[in-house]
Parts: structure tokens; C-alpha cells; sequence
């Protein structure tokens, strides 16, 4: 059986976050976590969105998030898979790994 195709999105700014001294910034987690994971899980359908929260947002769910980010109830980067939050601020692997395999992605 093939996993359900999944949709990740990556919610960042240019600016790294104040609370995330040190880290990547979001473009660079959205550019390492998309690479990372396609090497682990080369077969599998994975699509990668990166949503700048300083820009205009057209769609109501992904600004509502935004929204959310800019009132300080979540920190940058925000990883969702399929519309679940997976890690906020400092993103590790091994819990979006082990988010994956929940929805059946087997590595490679």
C-alpha cells in the first residue's frame, strides 16, 4: 500500500526568530528539511511549501497561522504536515521523521 501523498508547509520570515538564537533561518530549515527528507523517503510523495509570514497570504488557514506566529502563540519556523503541527522555533529531524512514518512513509 503507498502512503498518502502529504503537503508540508514551512512558515518562516527573512528575520530569524528573537527566541532562536543560533538557528537556521527559515528559508534555510525549509531548504535542509525539504533536502533531508526527500533523501530518506526518495519514493514517497512528499510536497514542500514555504509560506513567508511577512508577505501577503491568499489562503484563510495558512494567515490565520501566520496570524497566529505574529501574535507570539507559535514560534518560527513552524513545520505542519498535512495541517499538524510537527515543531515550532528550533526544527529537529527525528520528530518529523517519526511523523512521517505515522502516516505509513517507510525510509529508504
Amino acid at each position: 500500500m503507498k502512503p498518502q501523498a502529504l503537503n508540508i508547509e514551512i512558515y518562516g520570515a527573512d528575520v530569524v526568530c528573537a527566541s532562536c538564537v543560533n538557528a537556521p533561518s527559515s528559508k534555510d530549515t525549509y531548504e535542509w528539511l525539504s533536502a533531508a527528507i526527500n533523501r530518506k523517503f526518495p519514493t514517497n510523495e512528499v510536497t514542500f511549501t514555504y509560506i513567508d509570514i511577512e508577505q501577503p497570504i491568499e489562503n484563510e488557514r495558512q494567515q490565520d497561522i501566520a496570524n497566529r506566529i505574529a501574535e507570539d502563540e507559535f514560534f518560527y519556523p513552524l513545520v505542519m504536515i498535512n495541517e499538524e503541527m510537527i515543531g515550532e522555533g528550533y526544527i529537529q529531524l527525528k520528530p518529523v521523521y517519526a511523523a512521517l512514518e505515522k502516516y505509513g512513509y517507510v525510509s529508504k
